[in-house]
């Protein structure tokens, strides 16, 4: 499986302004190529190579960085093709529609952009690399990184690395093959994994991830963001841009530690996993309307994709079960009834009299419907995953 290793670059102020030039130079490049792209209505990689190749390279490219260019271009048509076809950009004639096919795929100044070995050379022991710039080859560029991922950049690393600059840093995403281990085919049942509001995860174990302090936390945050919004003006606005930053990384450590813990304790008593299919939850599911910010402020989805990576690792299958009812189904007597639930958290059966955490319930639930799928011969839906470490 795919994984990707970001490590944070520590260059000079002169290797600093050579990086910006470089990345600045391929977007320009991308978007006059784009350009032409979209007005000969060719888009493959091969149609782009003999539209462009020998322009870009007069705009100051060599021969790598240019098809690495071509390569972007293409691509970004290629997925721009992709959501038209599913239907994530609308309906056909639709103002979203119309907007993202009548202008050309732009790049932003700073967009990443893609280095393979030819490129960018990396010295681990000294944690240096060597990197090719508008200016010429640019050595001993230094970076650092967490000790963990270091070592998986040693053993692992194949292919392509992006160079990135984000908010005054620059960063190396380097692509990482990491072998996988065998499937457990004889699991002992299921841990399965309830994804909620109040607790962001409750395992049929008793284990519930979040607490009030997080949702305080989170309600903070939201408060903080609507007085910046209102307030409207350029430093409000930057502290708003940093501010979204911070809560990402806070929401993004906190996913990792609550799906390290989940396939942990599947991994230790020989389990797999059971876990919603949450696809089109945001679309399906009626709340209140303070819920509702909730829901929409927690990336639910990358929770779900860590577990999946993280048991991938681990050997520890993983199953998708349908979740319909599985809030008022009792974990006992199976009795489906929505007065079952007469509060958040609290589960009485109408029918058994059997009372629960109604998270706690639920969780026992979705274990039961994964083991049934896997019975059935229904293994791990995942797919094969690129993701930063």
């Amino acid at each position: 499986m795919k994984l990707v290793v970001r490590v944070k670059l520590l260059p000079t102020p002169s290797q600093a302004s050579a990086l910006e030039v470089t990345l600045r130079t391929c977007n320009e490049a991308a978007n006059w190529l784009s350009i032409r792209a979209f007005e000969h209505g060719r888009t493959s990689r091969s149609a782009l190579q003999v539209l462009a190749y020998t322009g870009l390279k007069a705009r100051g490219l060599s021969a790598q960085p240019s098809l690495h260019v071509l390569r972007k271009v293409a691509d970004a048509y290629t997925t721009l093709k992709a959501n038209l076809r599913a239907g994530n950009l609308g309906r056909r004639g639709s103002r979203r529609y119309t907007k993202a096919t009548s202008k050309p795929v732009a790049f932003r100044p700073g967009a990443a952009q893609p280095f393979d070995d030819r490129c960018l050379s990396w010295q681990l022991n000294n944690r240096t690399v060597s990197i090719w710039t508008t200016a010429g080859r640019m050595k001993d560029v230094t970076f650092t990184g967490q000790a963990e991922q270091l070592a998986t950049l040693a053993a692992y690393r194949k292919g392509e690395s992006e160079l990135v600059h984000k908010d005054g840093d620059w960063y190396l995403h380097a692509v990482c093959e990491i072998p996988e281990a065998d499937v457990n085919r004889m699991p002992d049942g299921f841990v399965g994994v309830d994804l909620g509001i109040i607790n962001i995860a409750t395992t049929s174990t008793g284990t519930r991830h979040s607490g009030r302090h997080l949702n305080r936390r989170r309600e903070a945050d939201r408060t903080l963001r609507t007085k910046l919004q209102r307030k409207g003006t350029k430093s409000a606005k930057r502290r708003a841009r940093r501010h979204a930053g911070k809560e990402a990384r806070r929401a993004r450590d906190i996913n990792h530690k609550i799906s390290k813990c989940i396939v942990a304790e599947a991994e230790r008593t020989g389990r797999g996993i059971a876990l919603e299919d949450l696809s089109g939850i945001r679309e399906r599911v009626r709340l209140r309307k303070p819920q509702r910010a909730t829901l929409h402020s927690w990336p639910f989805h990358q929770l779900s994709t860590f577990i999946a990576y993280k048991a991938k690792r681990a050997g520890v299958p993983v199953v998708y079960v349908d979740p319909a009812y599985t809030s008022q189904e009792c974990s006992r007597c199976h009795h489906i009834d929505r007065r079952n639930r007469p509060s958040q958290a609290v589960f009485a059966c109408r029918a058994c009299g059997f009372v629960e955490h109604a998270d706690l319930n639920s969780s026992h639930n979705i274990a039961a419907r994964g083991w049934w799928l896997w019975v059935r011969g229904a293994e791990s839906q995942a797919p094969a995953l690129t993701l930063t470490a």
